[in-house]
């Protein structure tokens, strides 16, 4: 499950496995690679999907399930996945 979740400042994706309860992989927009311009807007939003894309095909995982936590398929959250899915992950 692939956890989208934004705050006032900041964006942030989590890979949890439910099953063993464990976080594999995250990102955000807190990391070092945003330092320049805003981090919550649609382009941090692209960045973090490419991002997050490429640290979870090195795991081996391909598909995965996107948990939206009730927000609209809009925006940040589409720009996000658009970037992942062109970096190989199935939603």
């Amino acid at each position: 499950r692939l956890v989208f979740n934004r705050s006032n400042r900041f964006l942030a994706v989590q890979l949890i496995d439910d099953v063993k309860g464990v976080t594999l992989c995250q990102a955000s927009t807190m990391e070092e690679g945003f330092k320049s311009g805003s981090r919550k807007n649609k382009e941090a939003a692209k960045k973090l999907g490419a991002l997050v894309a490429e640290r979870i095909v090195k795991l081996g995982i391909k598909q995965v399930v996107l948990d939206r936590r009730g927000l609209l398929y809009h925006g940040r959250l589409a720009e996000f996945a658009d970037a992942a899915r062109e970096k190989g992950l199935e939603f």
